[in-house]
């Protein structure tokens, strides 16, 4: 059984804009930790447009992370056990979803929320939890609940297409995340064309940013084939996206300090 963490860290995973595929890199890099023996949580904090829930096959969760900051129930009640079935032996993957029904997304859009009480729920679902790490699922943009993200966390991983609006974007939110004293950030390329020259755009983006390059990730047609429906590290292991999604995963832990044994039962195939 693999010890825990002496020192819990925060992920908080961002995108200046929509329709990077962050939600979906952040499902299943959390599944790769839990593959290293991790205990993982993670809370949806895209709360105006929650989703990441659905990829761990619950299309409608009953008690939310809204719930919870209402003080209709206790976190207790809304944690998730969403770990697959492969990697029960190793380590867990925790879920604090967002709520998908219309009048919740609407009272949040409209009323908003406590930013105290969510750094709350992050500190009680990481000892509730007996968490390794958390990753925090961000809203895209700049805004005050992903700022409040930003500063609790130990890593920001920002997640961008590689395309001049992105590059712009993100290069705005770094410049944020180092002006609120984040103590570390790196980036990752999603969606990345399989013709592009991936050693002058890793180089790119350094340059660029001065942050290190955890990985790029290739555009794929074949994650389209499950409709956002399970984690595709575990559906096509041997797969190029899921192979990298595993050396990212991997890279995070690196950039962390963390050096956990991988059991062997657990390796993909």
């Amino acid at each position: 059984m693999p010890q825990p963490l002496p020192q819990p860290r925060i992920i908080a995973t961002h995108s200046y804009r929509g329709g990077t595929g962050k939600s979906n890199v952040t499902a299943n890099i959390a599944a790769e930790f839990a593959r290293f023996g991790l205990r993982v949580g993670i809370v949806d904090t895209d709360l105006p447009s929650p989703g990441i829930h659905i990829l761990f096959g619950h299309d409608q969760p009953l008690k939310t992370v809204n719930g919870v900051l209402q003080k209709s129930y206790p976190l207790s009640e809304a944690i998730l056990d969403v770990t697959p079935e492969a990697l029960k032996p190793q380590g867990r993957v925790l879920l604090l979803p967002g709520s998908p029904k219309p009048g919740d997304i609407a009272q949040i859009v409209r009323e908003s929320y406590s930013m105290e009480a969510m750094v709350d729920v992050y500190r009680d679902f990481i000892k509730q939890g007996a968490l390794d790490l958390l990753l925090i699922d961000t809203h895209p943009g700049l805004n005050e609940p992903t700022l409040y993200s930003m500063t609790v966390s130990d890593l920001l991983v920002m997640v961008l297409r590689p395309d001049r609006q992105d590059y712009q974007g993100t290069a705005v939110a770094v410049d944020v995340a180092r002006k609120l004293g984040v103590p570390a950030i790196s980036l990752l390329v999603n969606k990345a064309l399989t013709t592009s020259d991936w050693q002058q755009l890793q180089s790119t983006i350094e340059g660029t940013y001065g942050e290190k390059c955890l990985g790029i990730l290739p555009q794929s047609d074949d994650i389209i084939r499950y409709g956002g429906s399970g984690l595709f590290c575990l559906q096509e292991p041997g797969h190029p996206l899921a192979r990298g999604i595993q050396k990212v995963a991997a890279a995070i832990l690196d950039a962390l300090g963390i050096e956990p044994e991988m059991n062997e039962q657990a390796a993909p195939a």
